[in-house]
């Protein structure tokens, strides 16, 4: 994931060290000290078993501790991070029997899937229970952190840092004939709100024949998509590049007017922190039509640096988006402030000094 490479290497006072069960997209990802722990051969028997027969978050065994443990000391480590909040269930027999300390983030979607299972619960329980500290993107993960029994004082507030020289800002200004073009860049999955900005942009484009929608990325959801977009006759309109690379993103993100971030809570309790690729736009200067959902408030004041409805309600997101491309001047306000949001409280070089500190406190200790 973009985001944790982002803060691993960009890290200074503290030497990262990765321990991966496997490694892949080298070339996107260059980052050289990592230890690959691979699964046991039967990992896939045991998920099964674990999953889909008794219904149980599975854990590690002693022969994979001992791995970990060989590759943590190989390392001189002198602190774990483990990233998502159900990986650490995973690891709970090596949080136990490591000596030293260790701490866990949770990101969004590790918060709540699964909750409802009493297992899966009680497991979550437990690790908090282990661990010296617990990181949370955003405010609005907090509380459902607390809610699963985690003492409040061990949360920190580390937020996503965005390297603000990659994503300069440009102003935006009305285009020429009403060639509005909007973009959303993000898994293509229920929690993105993508059939949303599909319903929001059929109104919108009624109202501009000529504007043009991009969905960019992959996912579960493409087909289901591509068919309602031609249910809504506004296929033509619409584009799905699949996967882009940042080089890609940028230009997609410079050539656009207005960018869609619709999220809503999955069926399985799954919901977004910050997106990155929001605050990625909102670098730029691009106004953002959001959702009241997850974090997404904590980046995006309503009416101040883009436009939040409730989730699902793509009427009040078409009615807004038309709203607001007929006011030009609006847009240039709420993009410029959009910039400054994330520069204020999004900027990498900030965040990774905060996270550097809470490294250095815990070794410390």
């Amino acid at each position: 994931m973009l985001h944790i490479y982002r803060q691993i290497t960009s890290l200074r006072r503290v030497r990262p060290v990765v321990l991966a069960q496997k490694r892949e997209n080298e070339e996107r990802f260059p980052f050289q000290d990592i230890r690959v722990v691979k699964k046991p051969a039967w990992h896939f028997l045991r998920r099964i078993w674990f999953k889909q027969i008794i219904d149980r978050p599975w854990q590690i065994i002693a022969d994979e501790v001992c791995d970990i443990e060989r590759a943590l000391t190989e390392s001189n480590a002198q602190l774990l991070h483990i990233y998502f909040g159900h990986v650490a269930v995973l690891l709970r027999p090596l949080i136990r029997h490591w000596p030293k300390r260790t701490i866990v983030s949770f990101h969004g979607a590790d918060v709540l899937v699964d909750m409802q299972k009493p297992a899966y619960r009680r497991a979550t329980e437990e690790m908090l229970s282990l661990v010296r500290r617990v990181l949370v993107r955003s405010e609005s993960l907090r509380q459902p952190v607390i809610d699963l029994g985690c003492a409040p004082e061990k949360i920190e507030i580390q937020r996503t840092g965005i390297p603000l020289a990659d994503f300069p800002l440009r102003e935006r200004h009305a285009p020429e004939n009403g060639q509005w073009r909007l973009l959303q860049a993000g898994r293509l999955i229920e929690k993105k709100g993508l059939e949303t900005a599909l319903r929001a942009f059929g109104k919108f484009q009624r109202e501009f024949p000529a504007s043009r929608l991009t969905i960019a990325g992959e996912g579960p959801q493409r087909e289901r998509l591509q068919s309602l977009a031609r249910d809504l006759e506004i296929a033509s309109a619409v584009d799905f590049p699949g996967f882009v690379s940042q080089e890609e993103l940028r230009q997609l993100l410079y050539s656009s007017h207005l960018f869609l971030h619709p999220s809503e809570t999955g069926r399985d309790g799954n919901q977004e922190g910050v997106p990155n690729s929001m605050l990625e736009a909102m670098a730029t200067g691009l106004p953002v039509f959001a959702t009241r959902h997850g974090g997404i408030p904590e980046a995006v004041g309503h009416n101040i640096s883009g436009i939040l409805v409730e989730e699902r309600d793509y009427e009040s997101l078409g009615d807004a988006l038309i709203d607001c491309a007929k006011d030009s001047a609006r847009l240039l306000a709420m993009g410029r402030v959009a910039f400054e949001s994330v520069t204020r409280n999004f900027n990498q070089t900030e965040q990774t000094r905060r996270l550097e500190e809470i490294y250095l406190q815990e070794i410390a200790r």
